[in-house]
């Protein structure tokens, strides 16, 4: 969360509650979560995507650990697969509250005992500074803003317990107004950033700094594993100085992060079934981020995704009046060999600022804390050309004739994600779909359809979701993908801060 203006998707309502005591192993505190059933009634909350974006999520227990030293484990519900959150306690004595894990974002937030006129604050647990020997009041004001709202209050200092960890004078946010409806039925207190410094809000410490700064752990590493059979009891865990062998499979394949804030680092191309879809062949930036629930990338290649595997969306009409009215003369131009980034500035769709075509009202998601792009952004026009740009390369680089290409862009204008970025499939087809796979490290790291396929309901009432999502940040910082919980719940992913790298393996 913090400052940042990525738009996290999907953001889905989980409650966490304690089921068996700490116990002491290799050094790592464990703490065992229960679930509850799913109520479909807060589905409502699980929807921050697209136009209203952003955040957050965490995980379970474990054995064998790979690290030396001490670690700390902290147990993680999982509800239907979406969202992952944990307990913390704040203050002495401790005050528990329910957080989400977030790497990415920077800090730590609960709802304050102040909160008097924000109706979500009443149905979650609030801080009391008052109760608390090792409070130190701050006073300075704090504001974060999400595409779905915003919270808003002021830092305090106090004891923040992690597990068995006791990170003492940490600076946090006490949330005195949470307008939003999304934290009202949302199932989690707060948020508990895992991000860098630089997002920080206020540019107040991260837990984690302090963690490190204060000798709690010997390893600067933590690691994810979350489980996504949702219905056996478990919903994971984050292992802090170290990780779980007995979770992951081989070894890890480590990126270094190229852009501290978020856990960023540099991506090659995405393939369906195998076959290259070019988009990022180029290269790709990408973040790891256990605070999104689906799977976020570039409207373009998510609308081929989607196609590739009968997720239905809204009908586009601009989309198909572009390719109707503008599809040839896009053709000609790529088939004349003109720069794909002018393309659609020369047909008079968008103007062009020296690097790629731009409307005049896009702003960047990154950039701009309002971060509204999902979809078709602030000029449908603009953006349906650029698509159509991307989807027109491709096809041609596989020799299709015009024909074909046309009426496959006018197909894929069907599957263009709907406003909030949901896109539904068939549960009868997982078997016939294709996998998913991200080069990353020069390696191919596949997601197969039962894990990008999200299931709701059992028998005949239930449904399957895409768990791909359109977000469109425009260069310099992107092209950008948010490998949220649907790819790291296919792959045990490591944030080794030591080292400034991020390295994922198959979990087990």
């Amino acid at each position: 969360m913090g400052t940042r203006s990525v738009a996290l998707v999907l953001l889905a309502a989980v409650l966490l509650q304690t089921l068996l005591p700490p116990s002491a192993a290799e050094g790592l505190v464990r703490i065992a979560l229960k679930k509850r059933p799913i109520d479909q009634n807060n589905r409502l909350a699980t929807r921050l995507s697209g136009e209203e974006e952003e955040r957050r999520q965490g995980l379970r227990g474990a054995n064998s650990l790979g690290a030396s030293g001490e670690g700390d484990i902290i147990a993680l519900k999982n509800y239907m697969n979406a969202q992952y959150f944990g307990e913390i306690g704040v203050g002495t004595p401790v005050q528990k509250f329910t957080v989400i894990f977030d790497t990415g974002s920077s800090n730590l937030w609960v709802p304050s005992s102040k909160c008097y006129f924000s109706i979500a604050c009443y149905f979650h647990s609030r801080y009391k500074s008052g109760q608390s020997s090792t409070y130190k009041k701050n006073g300075k004001p704090a504001d974060i803003h999400y595409g779905t709202g915003a919270i808003s209050g002021y830092f305090s200092e106090d004891s923040v317990t992690v597990g068995d960890l006791v990170v003492k004078n940490q600076e946090f946010i006490e949330a005195t107004r949470e307008p939003s409806l999304t934290f009202m039925v949302a199932k989690f207190d707060g948020i508990l950033g895992l991000g860098f410094q630089e997002i920080s809000v206020g540019n107040a410490v991260p837990v984690w700094y302090n963690m490190v700064k204060q000798g709690l752990i010997s390893d600067p590493v933590f690691s994810f594993w979350f489980n996504r059979h949702a219905d056996n009891g478990e919903g994971g865990e984050i292992v802090f100085g170290g990780m779980d062998r007995s979770h992951y499979k081989g070894n890890h394949t480590y990126v270094p992060v190229t852009q501290k804030g978020y856990w960023q680092f540099d991506m090659g191309d995405v393939l369906i079934g195998g076959k290259s879809t070019g988009f990022c062949a180029g290269g790709c930036a990408a973040i790891a981020d256990s605070g999104t629930s689906l799977l976020a990338g570039p409207t373009a290649i998510i609308t081929e995704i989607n196609e590739k595997i009968g997720a239905t969306g809204v009908v586009s009409q601009e989309c198909k009046t572009v390719v109707s009215q503008y599809g040839q003369q896009i053709l000609d131009l790529l088939l004349a060999e003109t720069q794909p980034a002018k393309i659609c500035s020369q047909v008079g769709l968008c103007t062009f600022d020296g690097t790629h075509g731009v409307s005049a009202g896009i702003q960047s998601v990154v950039d701009d804390e309002a971060g509204k792009s999902n979809g078709l952004g602030s000029d449908p026009m603009c953006s349906a050309c650029e698509m159509a740009v991307v989807w027109m390369q491709n096809q041609l680089a596989q020799n299709k004739t015009q024909d074909l290409i046309l009426n496959y862009i006018n197909q894929l204008c069907d599957r263009l994600p709907s406003p909030m970025g949901e896109s539904s499939v068939d549960c009868a087809s997982l078997k016939s779909l294709p996998d998913i796979a991200f080069s990353i490290g020069g390696k191919k790291f596949a997601v197969k359809p039962e894990q990008y396929i999200l299931k709701v309901g059992e028998g005949p009432a239930a449904q399957c979701i895409s768990g791909f999502t359109a977000l469109d940040i425009p260069p310099p910082r992107g092209p950008l993908w948010i490998l949220g919980d649907v790819f790291m719940g296919a792959y045990h992913t490591v944030f080794d801060y030591g080292k400034q790298r991020v390295g994922f393996a198959q979990s087990a």
